[in-house]
This record gives structure tokens, C-alpha cells and sequence, in this order.
């Protein structure tokens, strides 16, 4: 008999969680090579970074109620097979817009690997009698940390040896042992109830979802010339959907779920915020260190690398703590106390207090990344732990756009102390109104 959480099922599930986050880093290294391939300038190149968020964010919570209606292990196969495929476009593209093509197949391929394995784990659970321990989905953020942090890397060497087609083409080995791996050792999926024998994914719900995200989206992308049409057509959406849902027998998002789970909404909402806070580190910070401090891109690297260490490190850490509450409290008042920190940097800040820096916001990345994967864990129905899992990923989509918007907004055309300094002044009043927000959820007080 298998053994529980063993390592040979976890390992494809690993393989499928890191191939999002690398992916969506290790563009960021090939982006020059590709404009100047195509003749494209920066602005057509941005969409390859876009295009991924973009199909992501809708296809994460897609994916993941695929996975509660037909079972994890195929949807987890079936991404694979688009990735396999978006890997084929990608290195064979004649034109840019097959790059575009191929990163949107990246996005919904990609996005069938997380939610899926939390309901593998979710199942498991269920068939062995035994919770799945934390630290089993410690190994999941690991993943997603630690592939982020090399993807950079990864694609840097990929397009300087072998060209920036090598960067598409990696998932095309990745898929096939991703393909392999899961064949051999992913959990055959539970038997499905029989009023539950039909697909029924509610798609004029999915449409009205995907409109809505997509719209916010582009409206938040560009907060320094905002487009109030956007916004007026977000609304018209989002209202047609909330309508449409409330009446559907099957609802794509279920709102009434989350009326009757306020637990894990606040989730959703305190993953957005958190994640708003460090994608305005990680970005906002690294410019500032270029074009503000002087640095090479080289070193600016070196000194930010100690945040992807830490995050790595304290996500294992964060897995093994027997509440969440604590943690969660911790790790925002680390992040205020780095966005503090950055109100007093300027040009002749020693190289230790921006290493220091680094650090704080690396320890909080990795305890928001485990605490909020178990949170969701911990209070997603037993049936929905797919989806629910994909609308957490969109709540870190959606801030990882608005951090985008707030450093366009406020370093305009160059990063300078001052803009630095804004960045950190709205940083803190997140971080305070996180602590808050999350010191009084009464949900995260009972821990598991």
C-alpha cells in the first residue's frame, strides 16, 4: 500500500507547481532578446509578461473547479499536455504573436498544476483518514519560491547559450517528465458522487469571470492614465456576474460560499494585499537600486538574492508552526517594519541595511506563502479546495498588476529616492491595515 504524502507522489506535483512561477520570471531575462528578433519595442513585449498574469488569473480558478467536477489527476495531466504544447509554439513561432499565443497556452496550462495538487492532497487526506501535514504543503510554496527565484537565472543562461527560443522550448522536456512522473505516481482520482457524473461548469459564469478579471486588469495596468470607461465596463461585469451566479444551480464561482465562509475570503483578500506589498518590494526595489543607488543589474541581483534565500527557508519554517494566526501577525509586522526601512534609504545607504532590507521582506514572503496556502487549506470545503485555490492564486494575479500600477504612478519615468520613498509610505499604510485586518479574523484564531 502507497504510503501517505509520500515523496514519489509528491515529486510530479512539485515538477507542476514550479513551472507557473518559472515561467513567469524566466521571460524577464529574454525580453530584449525577443524585441530585437521581431522588431518589437518595449510596450509589445510587456504582453508577454501580461498575457501570462492574464490567462492565470482566469484560468487558476477554472482549472481548479475543473479538478472538484471531473478529478485532479486529470486536469493536473491536461494542463501538462497544454504546456507540452505551448513549449512547441513558442520555439517554433514564425511571428510575436505566436510568443503571445504561446504564453497564453503557458498561463492556462500552467495554472491546472497548483489547485490540482491541492486537491490530490485534499483527497489523500480524505482516503487515508489523516490530515496532510504541513510541512507536505510547505513543499508546494517551496516550489513556487524557489522556481520564481531561479527563473531569472534560468532564462538568462537558456537565451545566452542557446537563444531566446530555448526559453519556450524548456517546458517541452519539463512537460514530458511532468507527464511521465504524474502517469506513474499522481493518486488515481476519488470516485466521483453520481449526481456529480456531469461536467457542469456554469459558462456563461466563467465568461462574466473572465471579462471581469480581464477588464480589471487592463484598468489597473495603467493607474497613471486611467481609462474610467475600464472601470464603468468593470462594474457593468462584475454585477452581471454576481446577478448571474446567485441564480445559476451551478454556479462557476460560488458567491454563496463564500457568503457562508467569510474566513476564507478574508484569505483571499489578505493574500492580495500581502502580495501587493512585496511585488512593490521586489520591483519597485530592484529599479531603485539600478537607476537610484547606481548598481549594475548584476549586483542589485546579489543583494536582493538574500529575499528569494529567506523566503525559501521561512517557507519550510512557516509550514511547521501549529497556528496560523501568529505567524500571519509576524509576517505583516516584518513587512511594515522593511517598508519602514525603505522611507529612510537613499543613494548613500551602506550595502548592509539593503541587505537587511532583503531580508526582512524575504522572511514574510515565506511565511505568507505557507501560512496563506494552509489557511486556504484549512477552510476551503472538502469538494472545493480546487477552486479555492485558484481564487487565491487570482487574489496574488490581481496584486502583482496593482503593485505594477503603483510603481508606474509613483516613480514615473525613473526611480529615484523620492518615488522610493512614496512606494514605502503606501507599503506601510498596507502593512497597517493588514495587522489589523488580520489580527481581528476571528477564523485564523482557532489555528487548523
Amino acid at each position: 500500500m502507497r504510503k501517505p504524502f509520500s515523496g514519489t507522489m509528491m515529486a510530479p506535483l512539485l515538477l507542476g507547481v514550479a513551472l507557473n512561477p518559472i515561467n513567469s520570471t524566466m521571460i524577464a531575462t529574454a525580453l530584449v532578446a525577443v524585441g530585437h528578433a521581431f522588431g518589437v519595442g518595449v510596450a509589445q513585449t510587456a504582453w508577454l509578461v501580461a498575457s501570462l498574469y492574464l490567462a492565470s488569473a482566469v484560468g487558476q480558478p477554472t482549472m481548479g473547479r475543473l479538478a472538484d467536477l471531473v478529478g485532479p489527476r486529470k486536469v493536473f495531466l491536461g494542463g501538462l499536455v497544454v504546456v507540452l504544447a505551448a513549449g512547441l509554439v513558442g520555439a517554433l513561432a514564425p511571428a510575436f504573436g505566436w510568443l503571445i499565443a504561446s504564453r497564453v497556452l503557458l498561463g492556462v496550462g500552467t495554472s491546472a498544476a497548483y489547485p490540482s495538487a491541492m486537491a490530490m492532497l485534499r483527497a489523500e487526506s480524505r482516503r487515508v483518514g489523516v490530515e496532510a501535514p504541513r510541512p507536505v504543503l510547505g513543499r508546494l510554496s517551496l516550489a513556487s519560491l524557489a522556481s520564481a527565484a531561479v527563473g531569472p537565472v534560468l532564462g538568462g543562461a537558456l537565451a545566452a547559450t542557446l537563444g531566446w527560443r530555448a526559453v519556450f522550448a524548456v517546458n517541452i522536456p519539463a512537460a514530458l517528465i511532468g507527464l511521465a512522473l504524474a502517469w506513474r505516481w499522481a493518486p488515481a482520482d476519488p470516485p466521483r458522487a453520481a449526481d456529480r457524473g456531469r461536467v457542469d461548469l456554469d459558462p456563461p459564469g466563467l465568461l462574466l469571470f473572465a471579462a471581469t478579471i480581464a477588464t480589471t486588469m487592463l484598468f489597473l495596468m495603467n493607474l497613471a492614465h486611467p481609462d474610467w470607461l475600464l472601470l464603468v465596463l468593470v462594474a457593468l461585469l462584475g454585477s452581471a456576474l454576481v446577478a448571474w451566479e446567485l441564480r445559476a444551480d451551478r454556479p462557476f464561482l460560488d458567491l454563496r460560499l463564500l457568503g457562508r465562509s467569510p474566513g476564507l475570503t478574508r484569505t483571499f483578500v489578505r493574500s492580495g494585499l500581502t502580495y501587493l506589498v512585496l511585488y512593490c518590494m521586489l520591483y519597485g526595489f530592484s529599479q531603485w537600486l539600478q537607476e537610484s543607488h547606481g548598481l549594475s543589474s548584476f549586483h542589485a541581483g546579489l543583494i536582493a538574492l538574500p529575499m528569494s534565500v529567506t523566503a525559501a527557508v521561512f517557507s519550510l519554517l512557516g509550514a511547521r508552526t501549529k497556528t496560523l494566526r501568529v505567524p500571519l501577525v509576524v509576517l505583516t509586522l516584518l513587512l511594515g517594519a522593511g517598508s519602514a526601512l525603505l522611507l529612510v534609504l537613499d543613494a548613500h545607504t551602506p550595502i548592509a541595511v539593503l541587505v537587511l532590507a532583503s531580508t526582512l521582506f524575504g522572511v514574510g514572503q515565506g511565511l505568507a506563502s505557507s501560512c496563506n496556502q494552509a489557511a486556504v487549506y484549512a477552510q476551503a470545503p472538502a469538494d472545493g479546495t480546487g477552486s479555492a485555490a485558484g481564487l487565491q492564486r487570482t487574489s496574488i494575479y490581481l496584486g502583482a498588476i496593482l503593485s505594477s500600477s503603483v510603481l508606474a504612478l509613483l516613480y514615473g519615468s525613473r526611480a529615484t529616492d523620492v518615488g522610493l520613498h512614496g512606494i514605502a509610505l503606501v507599503m506601510s499604510l498596507l502593512c497597517a491595515a493588514l495587522l489589523l485586518f488580520t489580527a481581528a479574523d476571528r477564523a485564523l484564531r482557532a489555528g487548523r
